[in-house]
Protein backbone atom coordinates (compact mmCIF):
# COMPACT_ATOMS: atom_id res chain seq x y z
CA UNK A 1 0.00 0.00 0.00
CA UNK A 2 1.89 2.87 1.22
CA UNK A 3 5.10 2.14 2.11
CA UNK A 4 5.67 1.96 -2.04
CA UNK A 5 5.41 5.82 -2.37
CA UNK A 6 6.34 6.78 0.94
CA UNK A 7 9.86 5.55 1.01
CA UNK A 8 10.62 7.08 -2.56
CA UNK A 9 9.47 10.47 -1.53
CA UNK A 10 11.35 10.24 1.91
CA UNK A 11 14.68 8.98 0.18
CA UNK A 12 14.56 10.56 -3.69
CA UNK A 13 11.61 13.74 -3.56
CA UNK A 14 12.11 13.41 -7.53
CA UNK A 15 12.18 9.91 -9.10
CA UNK A 16 13.19 9.66 -13.06
CA UNK A 17 10.61 7.29 -14.98
CA UNK A 18 12.82 4.24 -15.87
CA UNK A 19 12.47 2.77 -19.55
CA UNK A 20 11.30 -0.96 -19.26
CA UNK A 21 13.58 -3.09 -20.96
CA UNK A 22 13.39 -4.00 -24.59
CA UNK A 23 10.96 -6.87 -25.61
CA UNK A 24 9.59 -8.52 -28.70
CA UNK A 25 7.87 -5.85 -30.21
CA UNK A 26 5.01 -6.02 -33.35
CA UNK A 27 1.86 -7.63 -34.12
CA UNK A 28 -1.52 -7.66 -33.04
CA UNK A 29 -3.77 -9.06 -30.96
CA UNK A 30 -7.83 -9.84 -30.52
CA UNK A 31 -9.10 -9.57 -27.00
CA UNK A 32 -12.99 -10.90 -26.63
CA UNK A 33 -16.05 -9.65 -24.16
CA UNK A 34 -19.36 -10.63 -23.80
CA UNK A 35 -20.94 -6.90 -23.69
CA UNK A 36 -20.17 -3.58 -25.48
CA UNK A 37 -17.92 -1.18 -23.87
CA UNK A 38 -20.19 1.85 -21.96
CA UNK A 39 -17.78 4.57 -22.68
CA UNK A 40 -13.77 5.25 -22.79
CA UNK A 41 -14.24 8.71 -21.36
CA UNK A 42 -12.14 8.62 -18.53
CA UNK A 43 -13.70 11.21 -15.82
CA UNK A 44 -16.71 8.69 -16.31
CA UNK A 45 -15.18 5.27 -17.08
CA UNK A 46 -15.48 3.06 -13.91
CA UNK A 47 -15.56 -0.45 -14.46
CA UNK A 48 -13.00 -3.24 -14.74
CA UNK A 49 -13.51 -3.49 -18.71
CA UNK A 50 -12.95 -0.41 -19.71
CA UNK A 51 -10.19 0.53 -16.88
CA UNK A 52 -7.74 -1.43 -18.38
CA UNK A 53 -8.35 0.37 -21.94
CA UNK A 54 -8.76 3.86 -20.67
CA UNK A 55 -5.26 3.44 -19.02
CA UNK A 56 -4.01 2.66 -22.03
CA UNK A 57 -5.23 6.03 -24.43
CA UNK A 58 -4.67 9.06 -21.89
CA UNK A 59 -1.88 9.71 -19.43
CA UNK A 60 -1.45 10.63 -15.76
CA UNK A 61 1.24 12.37 -13.51
CA UNK A 62 2.15 9.15 -11.66
CA UNK A 63 1.83 5.57 -12.95
CA UNK A 64 3.26 2.14 -11.70
CA UNK A 65 5.82 -0.67 -12.85
CA UNK A 66 3.70 -3.10 -15.04
CA UNK A 67 2.30 -5.37 -13.12
CA UNK A 68 3.22 -3.99 -9.61
CA UNK A 69 1.72 -0.96 -6.85
CA UNK A 70 5.14 0.76 -7.49
CA UNK A 71 4.28 4.36 -7.80
CA UNK A 72 6.14 6.27 -10.34
CA UNK A 73 6.12 9.61 -11.89
CA UNK A 74 4.56 9.54 -15.85
CA UNK A 75 3.46 12.53 -17.66
CA UNK A 76 5.32 14.16 -15.02
CA UNK A 77 9.29 14.06 -15.11
CA UNK A 78 9.57 14.56 -11.24
CA UNK A 79 8.02 15.92 -8.56
CA UNK A 80 8.35 16.89 -5.07
CA UNK A 81 6.64 16.82 -1.80
CA UNK A 82 6.67 19.90 0.86
CA UNK A 83 8.01 18.85 4.31
CA UNK A 84 4.05 19.11 5.59
CA UNK A 85 2.53 17.34 2.92
CA UNK A 86 0.32 19.98 1.74
CA UNK A 87 2.06 21.25 -1.19
CA UNK A 88 2.92 18.64 -4.48
CA UNK A 89 4.99 20.05 -7.53
CA UNK A 90 5.38 18.42 -10.36
CA UNK A 91 7.63 19.09 -13.45
CA UNK A 92 5.92 18.05 -16.50
CA UNK A 93 7.78 15.87 -19.37
CA UNK A 94 8.71 17.74 -22.39
CA UNK A 95 7.83 17.30 -25.82
CA UNK A 96 4.44 15.19 -24.73
CA UNK A 97 1.56 15.58 -27.16
CA UNK A 98 -1.81 14.32 -27.64
CA UNK A 99 -2.99 11.82 -30.76
CA UNK A 100 -4.29 15.43 -31.94
CA UNK A 101 -1.33 16.86 -32.29
CA UNK A 102 -1.47 19.51 -29.75
CA UNK A 103 1.63 19.49 -27.02
CA UNK A 104 0.43 18.09 -23.19
CA UNK A 105 0.90 21.56 -21.13
CA UNK A 106 0.33 22.21 -17.16
CA UNK A 107 -3.34 23.67 -18.18
CA UNK A 108 -4.18 20.51 -19.72
CA UNK A 109 -3.75 18.98 -15.94
CA UNK A 110 -5.63 21.39 -14.24
CA UNK A 111 -8.78 21.41 -16.50
CA UNK A 112 -9.02 17.75 -16.77
CA UNK A 113 -9.05 17.27 -12.93
CA UNK A 114 -11.45 19.82 -12.66
CA UNK A 115 -13.56 18.55 -15.52
CA UNK A 116 -13.38 15.35 -13.36
CA UNK A 117 -14.90 17.07 -10.13
CA UNK A 118 -17.43 19.18 -11.88
CA UNK A 119 -21.06 17.71 -10.79
CA UNK A 120 -22.22 18.55 -14.88
CA UNK A 121 -19.93 15.90 -15.65
CA UNK A 122 -21.65 13.40 -13.54
CA UNK A 123 -18.89 11.19 -13.21
CA UNK A 124 -18.29 8.79 -10.17
CA UNK A 125 -14.71 9.97 -9.27
CA UNK A 126 -15.25 13.21 -7.90
CA UNK A 127 -14.90 12.29 -4.13
CA UNK A 128 -11.12 11.39 -4.75
CA UNK A 129 -9.73 14.80 -4.69
CA UNK A 130 -11.40 15.99 -1.69
CA UNK A 131 -8.24 17.34 -0.04
CA UNK A 132 -7.34 19.87 -2.54
CA UNK A 133 -7.78 23.28 -1.46
CA UNK A 134 -10.97 24.52 -3.41
CA UNK A 135 -12.38 21.68 -3.79
CA UNK A 136 -15.85 22.14 -1.74
CA UNK A 137 -16.36 25.70 -3.08
CA UNK A 138 -15.82 24.25 -6.20
CA UNK A 139 -17.83 21.24 -6.02
CA UNK A 140 -21.08 23.23 -4.76
CA UNK A 141 -20.79 25.43 -7.83
CA UNK A 142 -19.11 29.13 -5.43
CA UNK A 143 -15.90 29.05 -7.71
CA UNK A 144 -15.49 28.48 -11.17
CA UNK A 145 -11.93 26.60 -10.49
CA UNK A 146 -10.17 24.82 -7.88
CA UNK A 147 -8.01 26.99 -6.08
CA UNK A 148 -5.91 24.56 -4.67
CA UNK A 149 -4.74 23.76 -8.58
CA UNK A 150 -2.10 25.96 -9.87
CA UNK A 151 -0.06 25.69 -12.98
CA UNK A 152 2.62 28.83 -12.84
CA UNK A 153 3.74 27.97 -16.53
CA UNK A 154 3.09 25.51 -19.03
CA UNK A 155 5.47 22.80 -17.88
CA UNK A 156 5.01 23.03 -13.90
CA UNK A 157 1.59 21.71 -11.42
CA UNK A 158 1.30 22.86 -7.74
CA UNK A 159 -1.85 20.90 -5.93
CA UNK A 160 -2.06 22.35 -2.85
CA UNK A 161 -4.03 20.52 0.10
CA UNK A 162 -6.46 21.64 2.58
CA UNK A 163 -4.82 18.41 4.68
CA UNK A 164 -2.77 15.57 4.23
CA UNK A 165 -3.47 12.68 2.03
CA UNK A 166 -1.89 9.64 2.23
CA UNK A 167 -3.32 8.71 -0.66
CA UNK A 168 -2.62 11.69 -2.90
CA UNK A 169 -0.22 10.29 -5.30
CA UNK A 170 -2.40 6.83 -5.92
CA UNK A 171 -5.44 9.79 -6.68
CA UNK A 172 -3.03 10.82 -9.59
CA UNK A 173 -2.30 7.52 -11.23
CA UNK A 174 -5.93 6.69 -11.04
CA UNK A 175 -7.99 7.16 -14.73
CA UNK A 176 -10.15 9.97 -13.37
CA UNK A 177 -6.84 12.17 -13.63
CA UNK A 178 -5.95 11.18 -16.99
CA UNK A 179 -5.43 14.10 -18.74
CA UNK A 180 -7.70 15.38 -21.53
CA UNK A 181 -7.93 18.41 -24.16
CA UNK A 182 -10.35 21.15 -23.75
CA UNK A 183 -11.02 21.22 -27.08
CA UNK A 184 -11.41 17.93 -27.96
CA UNK A 185 -13.55 17.09 -25.39
CA UNK A 186 -15.91 20.10 -26.20
CA UNK A 187 -16.13 19.70 -29.62
CA UNK A 188 -17.04 16.07 -29.40
CA UNK A 189 -19.73 17.18 -26.12
CA UNK A 190 -21.33 13.55 -24.88
CA UNK A 191 -19.94 12.00 -27.52
CA UNK A 192 -16.04 12.21 -26.09
CA UNK A 193 -16.38 8.89 -24.70
CA UNK A 194 -16.67 7.03 -27.96
CA UNK A 195 -14.08 9.69 -29.29
CA UNK A 196 -11.55 9.96 -26.97
CA UNK A 197 -8.02 11.84 -27.58
CA UNK A 198 -5.62 11.26 -24.72
CA UNK A 199 -1.64 10.86 -25.16
CA UNK A 200 -1.33 7.08 -23.89
CA UNK A 201 0.60 4.11 -25.12
CA UNK A 202 -2.45 3.49 -27.72
CA UNK A 203 -5.16 5.53 -29.75
CA UNK A 204 -8.27 4.36 -30.83
CA UNK A 205 -8.85 3.74 -34.47
CA UNK A 206 -12.48 2.74 -34.48
CA UNK A 207 -15.47 1.73 -33.24
CA UNK A 208 -18.27 -0.13 -34.67
CA UNK A 209 -20.87 0.01 -31.37
CA UNK A 210 -21.58 -3.45 -30.50
CA UNK A 211 -18.84 -4.90 -32.66
CA UNK A 212 -15.43 -4.30 -31.94
CA UNK A 213 -13.23 -1.50 -31.22
CA UNK A 214 -9.85 -0.97 -32.78
CA UNK A 215 -6.74 0.36 -30.74
CA UNK A 216 -3.26 1.17 -32.82
CA UNK A 217 0.27 1.51 -30.91
CA UNK A 218 0.85 5.85 -30.05
CA UNK A 219 4.09 6.36 -32.19
CA UNK A 220 4.70 8.87 -29.72
CA UNK A 221 4.19 7.88 -26.71
CA UNK A 222 6.64 9.11 -24.45
CA UNK A 223 7.57 5.78 -22.56
CA UNK A 224 10.90 3.54 -24.28
CA UNK A 225 9.57 0.48 -25.63
CA UNK A 226 6.40 0.94 -25.39
CA UNK A 227 3.63 -0.18 -25.95
CA UNK A 228 4.62 -4.05 -27.19
CA UNK A 229 2.47 -4.57 -29.45
CA UNK A 230 1.31 -2.83 -33.12
CA UNK A 231 -2.45 -2.75 -31.67
CA UNK A 232 -5.34 -5.00 -30.49
CA UNK A 233 -8.84 -5.48 -31.64
CA UNK A 234 -11.84 -6.19 -28.79
CA UNK A 235 -14.85 -8.27 -30.25
CA UNK A 236 -17.95 -7.64 -28.53
CA UNK A 237 -20.73 -10.16 -28.44
CA UNK A 238 -18.49 -13.00 -27.98
CA UNK A 239 -20.01 -15.55 -25.32
CA UNK A 240 -17.48 -16.54 -22.83
CA UNK A 241 -17.22 -20.47 -23.66
CA UNK A 242 -17.03 -19.63 -27.44
CA UNK A 243 -14.43 -17.35 -26.72
CA UNK A 244 -12.22 -19.62 -24.86
CA UNK A 245 -12.83 -21.95 -27.45
CA UNK A 246 -11.33 -19.70 -30.00
CA UNK A 247 -8.43 -18.91 -28.27
CA UNK A 248 -7.96 -22.85 -27.78
CA UNK A 249 -7.42 -22.45 -31.56
CA UNK A 250 -5.28 -19.55 -31.54
CA UNK A 251 -7.85 -17.19 -33.04
CA UNK A 252 -8.15 -15.25 -30.08
CA UNK A 253 -5.16 -14.00 -27.92
CA UNK A 254 -7.28 -12.99 -24.23
CA UNK A 255 -10.84 -14.01 -23.32
CA UNK A 256 -11.82 -10.88 -21.02
CA UNK A 257 -14.71 -12.45 -19.10
CA UNK A 258 -12.24 -15.44 -17.94
CA UNK A 259 -12.57 -19.12 -18.21
CA UNK A 260 -16.35 -20.01 -17.54
CA UNK A 261 -16.70 -22.31 -14.49
CA UNK A 262 -17.95 -25.23 -17.33
CA UNK A 263 -14.81 -25.03 -18.90
CA UNK A 264 -12.26 -24.22 -15.96
CA UNK A 265 -11.80 -27.58 -15.06
CA UNK A 266 -11.23 -29.01 -18.57
CA UNK A 267 -8.90 -26.73 -19.07
CA UNK A 268 -6.86 -26.75 -15.97
CA UNK A 269 -6.21 -30.43 -16.33
CA UNK A 270 -5.61 -30.08 -20.04
CA UNK A 271 -2.14 -30.39 -21.29
CA UNK A 272 -2.31 -26.85 -22.73
CA UNK A 273 -2.85 -25.52 -18.89
CA UNK A 274 0.67 -23.87 -18.02
CA UNK A 275 0.56 -21.76 -21.24
CA UNK A 276 -2.88 -20.78 -21.26
CA UNK A 277 -4.27 -19.99 -17.63
CA UNK A 278 -3.25 -17.21 -15.52
CA UNK A 279 -3.71 -17.35 -11.85
CA UNK A 280 -3.55 -14.20 -9.50
CA UNK A 281 -4.91 -12.98 -6.54
CA UNK A 282 -6.28 -9.48 -6.29
CA UNK A 283 -7.79 -6.84 -4.24
CA UNK A 284 -11.35 -8.15 -4.84
CA UNK A 285 -14.31 -8.62 -2.94
CA UNK A 286 -17.84 -9.55 -4.56
CA UNK A 287 -20.72 -8.47 -2.62
CA UNK A 288 -24.36 -7.86 -2.96
CA UNK A 289 -25.54 -4.07 -2.34
CA UNK A 290 -28.47 -3.66 -0.17
CA UNK A 291 -30.30 0.05 -1.06
CA UNK A 292 -30.70 1.62 2.23
CA UNK A 293 -33.26 4.13 0.76
CA UNK A 294 -35.18 1.42 -0.56
CA UNK A 295 -37.54 -0.01 1.50
CA UNK A 296 -37.68 -2.68 3.70
CA UNK A 297 -33.85 -2.65 2.56
CA UNK A 298 -33.88 0.80 4.88
CA UNK A 299 -34.75 -1.32 8.13
CA UNK A 300 -31.24 -2.86 9.55
CA UNK A 301 -32.84 -5.84 10.81
CA UNK A 302 -33.87 -6.76 7.25
CA UNK A 303 -30.24 -5.92 5.62
CA UNK A 304 -28.85 -8.16 8.63
CA UNK A 305 -31.63 -10.95 8.04
CA UNK A 306 -30.38 -11.14 4.23
CA UNK A 307 -26.83 -10.95 5.66
CA UNK A 308 -27.16 -14.18 7.63
CA UNK A 309 -29.48 -15.86 5.09
CA UNK A 310 -26.42 -16.07 2.58
CA UNK A 311 -24.77 -19.28 1.88
CA UNK A 312 -21.28 -18.01 0.91
CA UNK A 313 -19.54 -21.51 0.88
CA UNK A 314 -22.39 -22.69 -1.70
CA UNK A 315 -21.18 -19.76 -3.93
CA UNK A 316 -17.64 -20.54 -3.73
CA UNK A 317 -18.31 -23.63 -5.35
CA UNK A 318 -20.21 -21.96 -8.15
CA UNK A 319 -16.89 -20.64 -9.50
CA UNK A 320 -14.46 -24.33 -8.99
CA UNK A 321 -13.43 -22.84 -5.73
CA UNK A 322 -12.10 -19.61 -7.33
CA UNK A 323 -12.76 -17.81 -4.29
CA UNK A 324 -12.75 -17.76 -0.56
CA UNK A 325 -15.93 -16.69 1.43
CA UNK A 326 -15.69 -12.86 2.30
CA UNK A 327 -17.40 -11.69 5.88
CA UNK A 328 -16.31 -7.96 5.09
CA UNK A 329 -15.67 -5.76 3.11
CA UNK A 330 -11.63 -5.59 2.94
CA UNK A 331 -10.07 -8.14 1.28
CA UNK A 332 -7.49 -10.38 3.02
CA UNK A 333 -4.19 -8.95 1.71
CA UNK A 334 -5.55 -5.22 2.03
CA UNK A 335 -4.45 -3.63 5.36
CA UNK A 336 -7.05 -2.98 7.63
CA UNK A 337 -8.54 -6.35 7.02
CA UNK A 338 -10.07 -7.53 10.30
CA UNK A 339 -9.11 -10.88 10.78
CA UNK A 340 -10.67 -11.47 14.49
CA UNK A 341 -14.12 -10.12 12.80
CA UNK A 342 -16.63 -13.24 12.42
CA UNK A 343 -18.97 -11.28 10.33
CA UNK A 344 -22.71 -12.63 10.09
CA UNK A 345 -22.99 -15.82 10.41
CA UNK A 346 -25.09 -18.16 7.89
CA UNK A 347 -28.17 -18.60 9.81
CA UNK A 348 -31.82 -19.12 8.46
CA UNK A 349 -33.31 -19.40 11.68
CA UNK A 350 -31.69 -16.26 12.98
CA UNK A 351 -32.53 -14.77 9.55
CA UNK A 352 -36.10 -15.74 10.03
CA UNK A 353 -36.68 -14.53 13.14
CA UNK A 354 -34.88 -11.00 12.39
CA UNK A 355 -37.62 -10.63 9.67
CA UNK A 356 -40.64 -10.89 12.17
CA UNK A 357 -38.88 -8.75 14.24
CA UNK A 358 -39.01 -6.25 11.39
CA UNK A 359 -42.58 -6.82 10.61
CA UNK A 360 -41.92 -9.27 7.36
CA UNK A 361 -42.68 -12.34 9.21
CA UNK A 362 -44.02 -13.69 6.04
CA UNK A 363 -41.07 -11.82 3.82
CA UNK A 364 -41.57 -9.57 0.96
CA UNK A 365 -40.62 -9.15 -2.40
CA UNK A 366 -38.05 -7.42 -4.07
CA UNK A 367 -35.20 -7.23 -7.12
CA UNK A 368 -31.79 -8.12 -7.83
CA UNK A 369 -29.87 -6.95 -10.64
CA UNK A 370 -26.56 -9.01 -12.01
CA UNK A 371 -24.74 -9.13 -14.73
CA UNK A 372 -25.83 -11.41 -17.81
CA UNK A 373 -22.11 -12.99 -18.35
CA UNK A 374 -21.82 -16.41 -17.17
CA UNK A 375 -21.01 -17.52 -14.34
CA UNK A 376 -23.49 -14.31 -12.40
CA UNK A 377 -26.77 -15.67 -13.43
CA UNK A 378 -26.14 -18.86 -11.89
CA UNK A 379 -24.93 -16.93 -8.74
CA UNK A 380 -27.32 -14.69 -8.94
CA UNK A 381 -30.05 -17.69 -9.09
CA UNK A 382 -28.34 -18.99 -6.12
CA UNK A 383 -29.13 -16.16 -3.75
CA UNK A 384 -32.28 -15.96 -5.18
CA UNK A 385 -33.06 -19.55 -3.51
CA UNK A 386 -31.17 -18.53 -0.35
CA UNK A 387 -33.61 -15.55 0.21
CA UNK A 388 -36.33 -17.56 -0.32
CA UNK A 389 -35.78 -19.68 2.57
CA UNK A 390 -36.31 -16.99 4.63
CA UNK A 391 -39.34 -16.22 2.29
CA UNK A 392 -38.43 -13.30 0.41
CA UNK A 393 -38.81 -13.58 -2.90
CA UNK A 394 -36.44 -12.27 -5.47
CA UNK A 395 -37.16 -11.10 -9.24
CA UNK A 396 -33.66 -11.58 -10.85
CA UNK A 397 -32.94 -9.24 -13.69
CA UNK A 398 -29.78 -10.46 -15.48
CA UNK A 399 -28.32 -7.32 -18.37
CA UNK A 400 -25.52 -6.11 -19.84
CA UNK A 401 -23.00 -4.81 -17.45
CA UNK A 402 -23.58 -0.77 -18.46
CA UNK A 403 -27.27 -1.05 -17.72
CA UNK A 404 -26.73 -2.67 -14.26
CA UNK A 405 -23.98 -0.50 -13.36
CA UNK A 406 -26.41 2.44 -14.36
CA UNK A 407 -29.59 0.74 -12.55
CA UNK A 408 -27.22 1.05 -9.23
CA UNK A 409 -26.13 4.54 -9.62
CA UNK A 410 -30.20 5.77 -10.10
CA UNK A 411 -31.54 6.53 -6.80
CA UNK A 412 -34.10 4.24 -5.99
CA UNK A 413 -34.15 1.68 -8.97
CA UNK A 414 -32.10 -0.71 -7.85
CA UNK A 415 -32.87 -2.55 -4.29
CA UNK A 416 -30.10 -4.97 -4.46
CA UNK A 417 -27.24 -5.68 -6.68
CA UNK A 418 -24.78 -8.70 -7.14
CA UNK A 419 -21.37 -6.98 -8.06
CA UNK A 420 -19.90 -9.70 -9.99
CA UNK A 421 -18.71 -8.75 -13.53
CA UNK A 422 -18.06 -5.45 -11.91
CA UNK A 423 -17.12 -6.32 -8.68
CA UNK A 424 -15.17 -4.19 -6.58
CA UNK A 425 -11.04 -4.53 -7.20
CA UNK A 426 -8.67 -1.92 -6.13
CA UNK A 427 -8.25 1.19 -7.91
CA UNK A 428 -4.79 1.82 -5.72
CA UNK A 429 -3.96 -0.75 -3.19
CA UNK A 430 -5.39 1.06 0.10
CA UNK A 431 -8.20 0.67 2.56
CA UNK A 432 -9.81 4.19 1.36
CA UNK A 433 -10.27 2.96 -2.20
CA UNK A 434 -12.87 0.74 -0.70
CA UNK A 435 -14.67 3.57 0.85
CA UNK A 436 -14.65 6.33 -1.18
CA UNK A 437 -16.51 5.24 -4.33
CA UNK A 438 -18.47 2.54 -2.93
CA UNK A 439 -19.74 3.32 1.14
CA UNK A 440 -18.93 7.14 1.05
CA UNK A 441 -21.53 9.83 0.52
CA UNK A 442 -19.40 11.26 -2.40
CA UNK A 443 -20.23 8.11 -4.05
CA UNK A 444 -23.84 8.15 -3.07
CA UNK A 445 -24.71 10.75 -6.75
CA UNK A 446 -26.47 9.83 -9.51
CA UNK A 447 -23.77 8.24 -11.73
CA UNK A 448 -22.19 7.08 -8.80
CA UNK A 449 -20.63 3.29 -7.50
CA UNK A 450 -21.96 3.29 -4.08
CA UNK A 451 -24.89 1.44 -4.83
CA UNK A 452 -26.25 0.74 -1.40
CA UNK A 453 -26.81 4.44 -1.32
CA UNK A 454 -25.37 4.46 2.23
CA UNK A 455 -24.31 7.88 3.50
CA UNK A 456 -22.78 7.79 7.46
CA UNK A 457 -21.48 11.23 7.51
CA UNK A 458 -19.82 11.15 11.14
CA UNK A 459 -17.83 8.01 9.00
CA UNK A 460 -16.75 9.98 6.40
CA UNK A 461 -15.12 12.00 8.83
CA UNK A 462 -13.57 8.92 10.29
CA UNK A 463 -12.15 8.05 6.86
CA UNK A 464 -11.13 11.66 6.10
CA UNK A 465 -8.69 11.29 9.68
CA UNK A 466 -7.92 8.19 8.84
CA UNK A 467 -6.64 9.48 5.18
CA UNK A 468 -4.56 12.00 6.69
CA UNK A 469 -2.13 10.17 8.78
CA UNK A 470 0.37 10.59 6.49
CA UNK A 471 3.90 9.70 8.00
CA UNK A 472 4.70 6.56 7.09
CA UNK A 473 6.05 5.97 10.51
CA UNK A 474 2.40 5.65 11.68
CA UNK A 475 1.32 3.36 8.97
CA UNK A 476 -0.09 0.52 11.49
CA UNK A 477 -2.13 3.83 13.38
CA UNK A 478 -4.09 4.04 9.88
CA UNK A 479 -4.35 0.98 8.77
CA UNK A 480 -5.90 0.26 12.48
CA UNK A 481 -8.39 3.51 11.85
CA UNK A 482 -9.47 1.72 8.89
CA UNK A 483 -10.35 -1.29 10.44
CA UNK A 484 -12.52 0.39 12.73
CA UNK A 485 -14.43 2.25 10.22
CA UNK A 486 -14.95 -0.95 8.02
CA UNK A 487 -15.63 -3.38 11.32
CA UNK A 488 -18.48 -0.47 12.07
CA UNK A 489 -19.59 -0.38 8.33
CA UNK A 490 -20.54 -3.81 8.70
CA UNK A 491 -22.90 -3.19 11.94
CA UNK A 492 -24.85 -1.41 9.57
CA UNK A 493 -24.98 -3.82 6.94
CA UNK A 494 -25.06 -2.04 3.98
CA UNK A 495 -23.44 -4.87 1.89
CA UNK A 496 -23.92 -9.04 1.92
CA UNK A 497 -20.42 -9.73 1.26
CA UNK A 498 -20.08 -13.02 -0.31
CA UNK A 499 -16.78 -13.92 -1.50
CA UNK A 500 -12.71 -12.68 -2.54
CA UNK A 501 -11.92 -13.69 -5.61
CA UNK A 502 -8.72 -14.55 -7.68
CA UNK A 503 -8.83 -13.18 -11.46
CA UNK A 504 -8.25 -16.38 -13.54
CA UNK A 505 -7.34 -15.08 -16.98
CA UNK A 506 -7.08 -17.23 -20.24
CA UNK A 507 -4.32 -16.25 -23.18
CA UNK A 508 -3.23 -17.63 -26.50
CA UNK A 509 0.19 -19.57 -26.13
CA UNK A 510 1.89 -16.97 -28.93
CA UNK A 511 1.19 -14.42 -25.39
CA UNK A 512 4.30 -13.49 -23.38
CA UNK A 513 4.96 -11.72 -20.34
CA UNK A 514 4.42 -12.69 -16.81
CA UNK A 515 1.72 -13.23 -15.28
CA UNK A 516 1.28 -10.24 -13.46
CA UNK A 517 0.56 -8.08 -16.39
CA UNK A 518 -2.65 -10.20 -17.18
CA UNK A 519 -4.03 -9.80 -13.80
CA UNK A 520 -2.34 -6.43 -13.40
CA UNK A 521 -2.54 -4.78 -9.61
CA UNK A 522 -4.04 -1.59 -11.37
CA UNK A 523 -4.94 -1.96 -14.37
CA UNK A 524 -6.58 -5.63 -14.70
CA UNK A 525 -4.99 -5.95 -18.35
CA UNK A 526 -2.23 -4.31 -18.94
CA UNK A 527 -1.98 -3.46 -22.40
CA UNK A 528 0.91 -1.29 -22.52
CA UNK A 529 2.99 -4.25 -21.00
CA UNK A 530 2.10 -7.49 -22.86
CA UNK A 531 3.45 -8.78 -26.11
CA UNK A 532 3.39 -11.36 -28.56
CA UNK A 533 6.53 -13.82 -27.67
Amino acid sequence: MMKNWLKRTALAGCIALLPLPALAAGGTITVTYKDDIATLDPAIGYDWQNWSMIKSLFSRLMDYTPGTDTLVPSLAESFTVAPDGLTYTFVLRKGVKFSNGRDVVAGDVKYSIERAVNPKTQGPGAGFFGAIAGFDDFSAGKAETITGIETPDDGTVIFKLSRPDATFLHVLAINFSSVVPKEAVEAAGADFGKKPVGSGAFVLKDWVIGQKLTFEKNPNFYVKDTPKIDGFTVEIGQEPLVAVLRLQKGEVDIAGDGIPPAKFLEIKNGPDAKDIIIDGEQLQTGYVTLNTQVKPLDDLKVRQALNMAINKEKITRIVNGRATPANQVLPPLMPGYNAAYKGYAYDVKKAKALLAEAGHKDGFSTVLYASSTDPNPRIAQAIQQDLAAIGVKVEIKALANPNVIAAGGTKGEAPMVWSGGMAWIADFPDPSNFYGPILGCAGAIQGGWNWSWYCNEAMDKRAVAADSISDPAKKDERAAAWKGIFTDIMADAPWIPVFNERRVVAKSKRMGGAGNIYVDPTRVINYDAIFIK
